[in-house]
């Protein structure tokens, strides 16, 4: 195991501290609340602070952030390693490239401080509603539930996105992760040389644009070959899981901090499970671990990589007892059947249960349900009114948890008093 130091950082210093280090380009345009690892990577170039490779990062701050989705695209079409940091809006205008840059299989990873898409108001606040808007793109999706997460995840992308030639949209919660102030293992730059494939490196170079080694991109098809072309890239997403989770397992071997795909945390005998990502799962894991210590059998299942959804790797994280599944989205999605993550679940069970080997022999019953839209407050007395709901022989489908909804009725009733604050180990009064 590699030595690495213990920092008091915030979520957004923690990924960029990784992102300046394996980039040697940076294109970055403002936007709340991801300003500040473009902050950091700005005055660490005027520092003088050198990447992975020996050399100072070319930081351009462009015009908008579709310039710097472009000025990336272009440097990484240069065959120099690029990135840049964004959310909300700033995220849709880079859409256009996003799709290129992952038609074109190139490797890179872009930063984002998931935050709230301006609808019917315009929020600063954090939910996954911009990193849902792009899941098309075929960007693969790795999200980060704290800042000791965001640090790592970095890492884990960067590496990944090398051998898997998937671009990465690694995400955390805008403010909740971004601007938490916590502390955290930093990454050493031996972990990280540890972790990167010189060979790899120079193969995604010599993809480069060169008169040197002529190669045709960028081309216009007709319906004759358009498909086709489509459909090669299958073989790459199909990879890009197990090559995720070698990179993990590699980073787990080096730092002792282990990631699985889906990790499982709670009884082993749950019958009620939630599924959730993102830094909600805090709230969930401190509620269970309060609730199984009485005796109720509760599980939760985090997602890390979202894109490409890894179905069989999500069964096998369940456990075998689980009856009843809540999955919670933090974003909504008008006139949907469901919002994104219920559906992949949904998905993922009626593919296994049709299959010839299905994992369970009767489908656990699925609920869906939003929770912290733009920030809104999730606590565990919220998670276990969720559990509650599970065991209803109706529980509501399509619920909201946190607000009060007087118009569609949506809305979950919950205990705010529940508290899983252990009075023996509080102070008394006047101490």
């Amino acid at each position: 195991m590699i030595d690495q130091h213990t920092a008091i950082l915030d979520g957004n210093e923690a990924a960029a501290l990784v992102a300046y280090r394996l980039a040697q380009v940076i294109a970055i345009y403002p936007i709340t609340p991801s300003s500040t690892m473009a902050e950091w990577a700005d005055q660490w170039k005027e520092e003088g602070r050198k990447n992975i490779w020996g050399t100072v990062p070319l930081i351009a701050e462009m015009e908008s952030e579709g310039g710097a989705a472009g000025a990336m695209h272009g440097a990484l079409q240069a065959g120099a390693f690029s990135t840049t940091f964004t959310a909300s809006q700033g995220l849709l205008l880079m859409i256009p490239n996003l799709f290129k840059i992952a038609g074109e299989l190139t490797a890179n990873v872009i930063h984002v401080t998931a935050r709230s898409i301006a609808t019917h108001a315009l929020s600063i606040f954090g939910d996954h509603s911009d990193v849902m808007a792009c899941r098309s793109t075929g960007y693969a999706m790795l999200a980060s539930n704290s800042v000791q997460e965001a640090g790592d995840m970095a890492l884990i992308s960067h590496i990944a996105t090398l051998e898997s030639r998937i671009p990465f949209m690694h995400f955390f919660d805008g403010f909740r992760t971004s601007h938490e102030i916590n502390k955290a293992s930093t990454i050493s730059d031996a972990t990280i040389n540890a972790m990167l494939d010189e060979k790899l490196v120079r193969a995604h170079r010599e993809r480069a644009l060169s008169p040197d080694n002529p190669i045709l991109r960028g081309t216009a098809q007709n319906p004759d070959v358009f498909f086709q072309a489509r459909e090669a890239c299958n073989p790459f997403y199909l990879a890009c899981p197990t090559i995720v989770q070698n990179v993990m397992d590699k980073f787990a071997t080096l730092t002792g901090r282990a990631y699985h795909l889906f990790d499982y945390v709670g009884a082993p005998d749950a019958e009620r499970v939630i599924v959730i990502m993102g830094s909600g799962a805090g709230a969930v894991e401190e509620a269970i671990s309060h609730l199984n210590a009485q005796g109720e059998k509760l599980g939760l299942l985090k997602v890390r990589l979202y894109r490409p959804f890894a179905a069989e790797a999500f069964m096998a994280a369940l456990p075998l007892t689980v009856k009843f599944i809540a999955v919670l989205d933090r974003t909504k999605e008008p006139g949907s059947l469901g919002e994104p993550l219920y559906q992949d679940v949904v998905t993922a069970l009626a593919e296994s249960f049709a299959s010839p080997a299905p994992r369970f022999l009767q489908n656990p019953r699925v609920i869906g349900g939003r929770y912290g839209i733009s920030s809104k407050e999730f606590t565990p007395a919220m998670v276990k009114g969720i559990f509650d709901e599970l065991k209803k022989p109706q529980p509501k489908n399509h619920f909201t948890i946190g607000i009060a909804d007087d118009v569609t009725h949506t809305s979950l009733d919950y205990d705010p008093s529940f508290s899983t604050e252990d009075s023996r180990s509080l102070l008394r009064p006047g101490l």
